[in-house]
């Protein structure tokens, strides 16, 4: 015992003074009550506010669209809502978000491209397979590779080959979203194959007793004759009378859209020099790249549509309404059926019709300029529309995020698309619940936003107010901040005390010991 008391006290010492070693100087930042929980925004107010959104999809299949009523917590409010499709599909989507306004730090900007994205009756679970980077902390390097898409309930309606995307997300520690570029994300598709059969639309070729007594324009006997000619059609109407396989592995030979070359997306957000202002605008870009277009590839009805103008949406915010402007170039696109110019569609003409009709001694359906001159009853009708351009804007005037600073300024947004094909229904498909449109297949939609506040985005360290925020300042004299452990004016106290313990410890150990008489 006497041999391990001066060592024991020794250790006990050395012990309790490492702390003092380690001594903070501030009293450190409380950490989350759940120790999963992900990091808040910190540090310093930012100088720079700025949200901008870009997003770009190579194609979304939607399935009886304004079908579905949409849902919502609020009583009544969803009648007021648009409808949603029974079932849509998203290949390919690129987007690009900035946010200064961000709660979570790592929400200020992010890149994400993602294989694909499906929707039942407006609700859309989260996909796997997504390639995404977030900032801050800032990334020098893109994120890059191959996706592959999940297996969904859906895999009929689609076929997709080789997808590739990027995405690249970035901050400045001091100047905030002042750095290029702030978000970009890109995605490519080599080919892709769309709706090999239509599920809204029989699937037995006998339509006796499936028409409704209702049909406009059609009398029995052309009734009679409707379901004869449907009869000798070598497929159902959800095949389009052998138009389309019904398979999902036949790919581009098969089905109602396919692309036998590259289409790729991409979507940004950057700040832009402001002419005569330090200042910068926020610019949020989406632009697609697309070759050619095939309708019912394979048969003798196919139609050819050519890009022959690639279109590009963007949305500039300078925080000023009357220097504010969404930008668009609206695609050109030559459509052609066996060497035959049907029409082009652009700004100027955006829509055009191809009908799709049942003749008698015909096998197969009769499909724009091959039912010229012959008597037929239009089953359906292919529309191709483009541009499409939808544009809203808001002027600010209070915290872009909840609990956020109130800024003044001024925020615009705009959604077009590059194609958008509709299969509609006619009056001779009398058929009971049809939908406005049988199905609908959007090639490059795309969706920019942006806001600034008046002035301009402002390219500056952050600034910590005086008087609090920010970070913490240095204590002042005489009001020593709280400290932990060693720190504490009570420490003194406790030193003295350990010190005269110890000293008895070793005064005691060091004392001869008295023997005890012994008893005669």
């Amino acid at each position: 015992m006497r041999l391990m008391a001066v060592p024991a006290a020794a250790v006990l010492v050395a012990l309790c003074a490492a702390p003092a070693l380690a001594q903070p100087t501030t009293t450190p930042v409380p950490g989350p009550r759940d120790p999963n929980q992900p990091p808040v925004s910190s540090g310093p107010p930012l100088s720079a506010h700025a949200v901008g959104d870009a997003g770009t999809g190579l194609a979304v299949v939607r399935l009886a669209p304004d079908s579905s009523p949409t849902g919502t917590i609020l009583p009544g409010f969803g009648e007021q809502l648009p409808r949603q499709s029974a079932a849509e599909i998203g290949v390919g989507l690129a987007s690009a978000q900035a946010n200064t306004e961000a709660y979570l730090s790592y929400e200020r900007a992010v890149a994400q491209a993602s294989p694909l994205g499906f929707a039942v009756q407006g609700r859309a679970p989260q996909t796997p397979g997504t390639l995404v980077q977030t900032a801050s902390p800032d990334n020098a390097e893109p994120v890059t590779g191959g996706l592959t898409p999940p297996a969904t309930p859906l895999d009929a309606l689609l076929k997709v080959g080789l997808l590739n995307g990027s995405a690249h997300a970035r901050w400045d520690d001091e100047l905030g979203p002042c750095v290029s570029p702030l978000a970009d994300a890109k995605t490519s598709v080599a080919s892709l194959s769309v709706l090999n059969a239509i599920p809204t639309l029989p699937s037995t070729p006998d339509l006796t007793g499936l028409l409704t007594q209702d049909t406009p324009k059609l009398d029995a006997a052309a009734k009679q004759a409707l379901i004869d000619d449907v009869k000798q059609l070598t497929a159902p109407l959800s095949q389009l009378g052998g138009l389309l396989s019904g398979t999902p592995d036949t790919g581009a030979n098969g089905s109602l859209l396919s692309l036998p070359e590259t289409l790729a997306a991409r979507s940004t957000v950057e700040l832009v020099g402001l002419p005569g202002s330090p200042n910068k605008a926020v610019r949020s870009t989406s632009t697609l790249q697309a070759a050619s277009i095939r309708l019912l590839a394979g048969t003798p009805a196919e139609i050819r549509v050519d890009v022959v103008a690639q279109p590009t949406l963007t949305a500039l915010s300078t925080g000023d309404q009357a220097t504010s402007e969404v930008t668009y170039t609206a695609p050109v696109l030559r459509v052609s059926q066996g060497g035959r110019e049907l029409g082009t569609l652009d700004a100027a003409n955006p829509k055009l019709d191809v009908p799709i009709g049942v003749t008698a001694g015909q096998k197969l359906p009769l499909v724009g300029a091959l039912a010229e001159g012959l008597p037929k009853l239009d089953i359906g009708v292919l529309r191709l529309q483009v541009a499409q351009l939808n544009r809203k804007d808001v002027v600010l005037d209070g915290p872009l995020q909840q609990g956020g600073p109130t800024i003044n300024g001024y925020m615009l947004g705009a959604t077009a698309r590059l194609l958008d094909l509709q299969l509609l229904p006619t009056d001779a498909l009398g058929l009971p619940n049809l939908p406005s449109a049988l199905a609908q297949v959007s090639l490059g939609e795309q969706i920019v936003r942006a806001a600034a506040p008046n002035g301009g985005v402002v390219c500056a360290p952050a600034q910590a107010p005086p008087g609090g925020g920010g970070q913490a300042a240095p204590p002042k004299k005489g009001q020593p901040l709280a400290y932990t452990n060693a720190a504490y004016k009570t420490v003194p106290i406790f030193w003295t005390g350990t010190a005269l313990l110890l000293a008895g410890v070793v005064v005691v150990a060091a004392l001869p010991g008295r023997r005890r008489p012994l008893k005669p």
